[in-house]
C-alpha cells in the first residue's frame, strides 16, 4: 500500500520540475555540452547547404551553356560539406556518450548512497526488486535521454527553424503553403504527449512489479519447490507478465499511431509543393532546380520533426523513469542526526531505558513504559514469547527506529543526540538470519576494511572457534562465498558472523537469537566463545535457548511489551514465576 501511495505522488510531478532537476545533473558537464552544441550548429549548417547545392547543380546542368568549372566547384563544396558534417556528427556522438555515461554514473551513485542511509522501516516498505529497477532500468532510460534527446531535440528544433528561414528567403508563398501542416503537427504532438506519458508510467510500474516478484520468489525458490507450488507461482507470475506485455502494447500502439501521422503530414506537404510548385515551373516563375531544392528542404523539414517524434517518445519514457527515481531521492530519512549531535569517540557501554514507549504503527504499542539499566561490560539477556518486544529493544539501541515516549541513554547521553555513525561504530550485532555477501571469507569478515590486518582476522576466528572449519577448506580464508553464503551451513555462517563482529572491536555486542539455528555440537563450540565475549564489553542477548544465557549477569523477562521480571538465572528460578515456567517447560521438552 505504501509503495502505491508513493507511486501516485511521484506521477503528479510536473514536466518543468523534472526538466529542472535533470538539468542539475548535467550542469557539471556544461563544457562538454557547449562543445556538442558548437558541433551541432556546424552539422546543421552543412545539412542546410546540401539541398541548395543540389538544386544549384541541377540548374547548371539544365542551362544552355554548361559551366563545368562551376559544376565541379559546387560538387566539391557539396562533398566537403558531407565530410565535415560527418566528422562533426561523429565527434558530437562520442562526446555525448561519454558525458551521458558520466551523468548516469553519478545518478546511480546518488540513489545507492541515498538508500544506504534510508530508514529500515522505509526499505521494508518497498520491494527489493522495485528498488533494483529504479537503480538500474530507470537510470538506463535516463542515459538514452542524455545521450540522444537533450542535444538532438535542440538540433532538430534548430534544423526546423533554419529550414523555415531558408525556405522563406527562397520563396515566401511556397513556404506558407508548407506551414499549413504545422498546426496539425502541434495538435497531434500535444495529444501524443498526454497518452504516451500515461502508457510509459504503466510500463515502468508493471516492470517494477515483475522485478519485485522475481527477486522475492527466486530467493524463496526452495520453499516453492518443497511445497510443490511451481504451477501456482507460475500462474501468479503469468498475471504480472501479461500486465507488463499489455502495457508495452499500449505504449507501442500510442507511438505507432503518432509516427505514421507525422509521415502522412509530410506527404501532404510534399503533394502541396508538387502541385503549387509544378504550376509555377510550367508558368516559368521558378526553375526545376529551384523546385527540387524546395522539395529537399521539405524532406529536411520533416526529418527532424519525425526525429522529434522519436525523441519525444524517449523523453516521455525518461520522464516516467525520472518520476520514480526522484520519488526515491525525495524520500527523507526520519532517523536523522540533530544539529547538536555529538561524536562518541569512545563508548563505555552503559545503556539505560527510561519509561520507553514504542510503536511501529500509530499507537499499537510494542513496548509499554519499559525501564531498565545495563551497566558497562554487563551481560544482559532478554527472554519472552514471540512478539514480547525483545528484538525491538535491540533495534532501538542501534537507533534503527526512534521512540515515541521516554528516553534511551548511552553512557548518560540521550541517544537522539549521538551521531548515528559513531553510535553504530561501537555496536556489533549478530542476527539469527546471518547475511553473507558474495566474495570470500576474508571479505565477509573484514567487510573490506583495510585497517583490519590478517592477523586480527585470524585471531577473531580462533576466538569464536570458527578456525576449526575454515582451516579445513581448500582456500581457507580465501574460500569463495556464494550468494547469501549458501555454500556454508547455518552454524558455520553464525560462527563467521561472530568473527565479523569481534574483529571490529565493538563496545556493545548484540546477539539477536544468534544461537537458535546452531546444532548441539556447534553450540558447545561457541559456549566458550560466549564466555570470552562477555568480558570484551557490554553484551545484550535475545535467546530462546535458556542454556545459552545461564551465566549472564542479568535476565530481563518481557511479556506483551512490559517487563515482568528481572534478575540472574538463579534468582529467577528461585522466584518460581514466569521464567521458572519457561525453564521448566523447555527442559521438560528435552
Amino acid at each position: 500500500m505504501r509503495n502505491e501511495i508513493d507511486d501516485k505522488r511521484q506521477f503528479t510531478m510536473k514536466d518543468s520540475e523534472i526538466t529542472k532537476r535533470l538539468l542539475v545533473y548535467a550542469k557539471p558537464f556544461i563544457t562538454q555540452f557547449i562543445s556538442v552544441f558548437i558541433l551541432m550548429i556546424l552539422t546543421v549548417v552543412f545539412a542546410l547547404a546540401g539541398p541548395y547545392l543540389i538544386g544549384r547543380s541541377i540548374d547548371v546542368i539544365n542551362s544552355n551553356n554548361i559551366d563545368l568549372q562551376e559544376l565541379y566547384t559546387i560538387l566539391s563544396i557539396f562533398g566537403l560539406s558531407i565530410i565535415l558534417g560527418s566528422v562533426a556528427n561523429y565527434a558530437q556522438t562520442i562526446i555525448l556518450q561519454i558525458t551521458g555515461q558520466s551523468i548516469i554514473y553519478n545518478i546511480r551513485e546518488e540513489i545507492f548512497t541515498h538508500l544506504e542511509y534510508q530508514d529500515i522501516n522505509y526499505l521494508n516498505g518497498i520491494p527489493t526488486g522495485s528498488l533494483v529497477t529504479r537503480v538500474t532500468n530507470d537510470t538506463n532510460t535516463l542515459n538514452e535521454m542524455y545521450t540522444s534527446v537533450i542535444v538532438n531535440v535542440f538540433k532538430s528544433l534548430l534544423m526546423v527553424v533554419g529550414i523555415i528561414i531558408a525556405m522563406l528567403l527562397l520563396n515566401v508563398q511556397l513556404t506558407l503553403y508548407v506551414l499549413i501542416v504545422v498546426p496539425f503537427i502541434a495538435v497531434f504532438s500535444f495529444i501524443f504527449r498526454r497518452y504516451s506519458r500515461k502508457a510509459y508510467r504503466q510500463v515502468r510500474a508493471n516492470l517494477s512489479k515483475v522485478n519485485a516478484f522475481l527477486a522475492e520468489h527466486l530467493s524463496g525458490m526452495k520453499i516453492i519447490q518443497i511445497f510443490n507450488q511451481e504451477a501456482a507461482k507460475f500462474a501468479e507470475f503469468d498475471v504480472r507478465n501479461t500486465k507488463l506485455k499489455k502495457s508495452y502494447y499500449r505504449q507501442i500502439l500510442t507511438y505507432g499511431i503518432y509516427r505514421p501521422t507525422m509521415y502522412f503530414l509530410y506527404m501532404a506537404a510534399t503533394l502541396i509543393i508538387y502541385y503549387v510548385g509544378g504550376l509555377s515551373v510550367i508558368e516559368g516563375v521558378i526553375t526545376i532546380g529551384f523546385l527540387i531544392t524546395f522539395q529537399n528542404y521539405i524532406g529536411r523539414f520533416f526529418e527532424p520533426i519525425q526525429q522529434l517524434a522519436e525523441q519525444f517518445n524517449i523523453l516521455q519514457s525518461a520522464f516516467a523513469s525520472s518520476e520514480r527515481i526522484f520519488g526515491i531521492l525525495d524520500s527523507k530519512p526520519t532517523i536523522i542526526d540533530s544539529e547538536d549531535s555529538v561524536e562518541l569517540t569512545n563508548m563505555l557501554g552503559k545503556i539505560e531505558f527510561k519509561n520507553v514507549w514504542f510503536a511501529y504503527i500509530d499507537e499499537e504499542w510494542i513496548l509499554k513504559d519499559v525501564s531498565f539499566v545495563v551497566e558497562a561490560k554487563e551481560s544482559v539477556a532478554f527472554v519472552g514469547a514471540t512478539g514480547a518486544g525483545k528484538t525491538t529493544i535491540l533495534a532501538l539501541i542501534t537507533r534503527n527506529y526512534d521512540i515515541q515516549k521516554g528516553q534511551i541513554l548511552i553512557d548518560g547521553i540521550e541517544i537522539k543526540k549521538i551521531n548515528k555513525d559513531s553510535l553504530r561504530t561501537h555496536i556489533g550485532r549478530m542476527m539469527q538470519d546471518v547475511f553473507m555477501f558474495s566474495g570470500t571469507i576474508e571479505s565477509n569478515i573484514k567487510l573490506r576494511n583495510e585497517d583490519i590486518s590478517d592477523e586480527e582476522m585470524i585471531q577473531s576466528c580462533k576466538y569464536v572457534n570458527a578456525n576449526h572449519f575454515i582451516e579445513k577448506l581448500d582456500n581457507q580464508y580465501n574460500e569463495i562465498v556464494r550468494e547469501r553464503g549458501n555454500n556454508f551451513s547455518t552454524g558455520q555462517r553464525q560462527l563467521l558472523s561472530f568473527a565479523r563482529t569481534i574483529v571490529h572491536n565493538p563496545k556493545v555486542m548484540i546477539l539477536d537469537e544468534a544461537t537458535s539455528n546452531i546444532d548441539t555440537e556447534t553450540e558447545q563450540l561457541i559456549q566458550e566463545s560466549l564466555q570470552k565475549m562477555m568480558t570484551i564489553g557490554t553484551m545484550l542477548i535475545v535467546a530462546h535457548r535458556l542454556s545459552t544465557i545461564q551465566h549472564v549477569d542479568k535476565i530481563v523477562v518481557l511479556s506483551k511489551g512490559e517487563i515482568i521480571e528481572q534478575g540472574n538465572h538463579q534468582e529467577l528460578l528461585a522466584n518460581k514465576k514466569h521464567y521458572f515456567s519457561l525453564y521448566k517447560l523447555q527442559y521438560q521438552q528435552k
